[in-house]
């Protein structure tokens, strides 16, 4: 994965908390908790395993409406819990920048999903587009969602808006834990996900979840889409978008690799469990590999309806 040197990247909204992090509040964010509990010392090997899950509490506000805690303007600015922005991002200014400094890259690959979702969104679904920040720390940070901690993973809260996202998560999870591959794209495909429980949140698709386990459930349907949408966004970047400049096959066997290490029969498998589909929350590591692919071949919107698949 290489960025086009000469691309302008300052627009992307990436901020850091720093350690610790600050208050919050509201009801849970969509989250990664760890199977059979969150006592530390479970798992594999004594060490937490971290799961793919949606939690869906006070901040889907019963009908499936979310405050915004976003700029209306969309010029950004800080969004709940982040008190004072980190200069963690302050040098990343271009996609030069981008290909020296992995701090610059996860900024290049903001704007590149941002500028992606504003042309995509009012084209395809006829919905205006307002961009998310993300947000990375270290220990925990203060969200619209309530508090949380490194344990939790990468995650997305309605309520505010953000993606929050602790680094240490791709090599010490994705990588050590869960025995994916790795790579330059492993963290783009995550954020790509992430971003798209952002679009589904725009366009008011959260208020369609009602059953939350089981392999054809409300909760895996809209996780599908997000993987879905992750291709989408995957295949015009690959397309040249004049911030990603060499996006090859690599990559996206990366992005693929990365579906099949979260599928929910595959942590199952490597938390010393049966798979037991009707526990499903995200589908199986066949079904992501398949809806991202699909986002990938189709890039559409319609063809991301996993709600009007018959089968996933």
């Amino acid at each position: 994965m290489r960025f086009n040197p000469k691309a302008d990247i300052s627009g992307g909204r990436v901020g850091d908390a720093g350690r610790g992090g600050g208050g919050g509040g509201g009801g849970g964010p969509m989250r990664i908790p760890m199977p059979g509990g969150t006592k530390a010392g479970g798992g594999i090997g004594g060490i937490l395993v971290i799961i793919l899950f949606l939690v869906l509490t006070q901040c889907m506000g019963g009908g499936g409406s979310t405050g915004t805690g976003i700029d209306p303007s969309g010029q950004g600015g800080n969004p709940s819990g982040l008190d004072e922005d980190s200069d963690r991002y302050a040098n990343c200014k271009t996609g030069a920048d981008a290909n020296d400094d992995v701090d610059c890259a996860r900024k290049a690959v903001a704007y590149s999903l941002e500028q992606y979702w504003a042309k995509t969104l009012p084209e395809q679904g006829g919905t205006e587009f307002t961009p998310a920040q993300i947000i990375t720390f270290s220990g925990g940070v203060g969200t619209g969602c309530g508090q949380a901690t490194s344990q939790v993973g990468p995650f997305y809260c309605p309520a505010d808006q953000q993606v929050y996202l602790d680094t240490t998560f791709f090599s010490d999870v994705l990588e050590g834990q869960l025995g994916g591959q790795g790579g330059d794209f492993v963290e783009p495909y995550v954020l790509g996900h992430e971003y798209g429980h952002h679009i589904q949140n725009l366009l008011g698709t959260m208020g369609r979840v009602r059953t939350q386990q089981g392999p054809e459930s409300d909760a895996v349907r809209l996780e599908l889409q997000a993987d879905c949408y992750a291709g989408m966004w995957t295949r015009d970047a690959s397309d040249g978008d004049g911030i990603l400049a060499d996006l090859d096959e690599g990559d996206i066997n990366e992005a693929i690799d990365s579906a099949k290490t979260v599928g929910d029969d595959r942590i199952q498998q490597k938390s010393g469990q049966r798979v037991d589909p009707e526990g499903w929350t995200h589908g199986s590591s066949e079904q992501r590999v398949r809806w991202f692919t699909t986002g990938y071949e189709q890039g559409t919107l319609q063809a991301c309806d996993t709600f009007a698949a018959d089968q996933l």
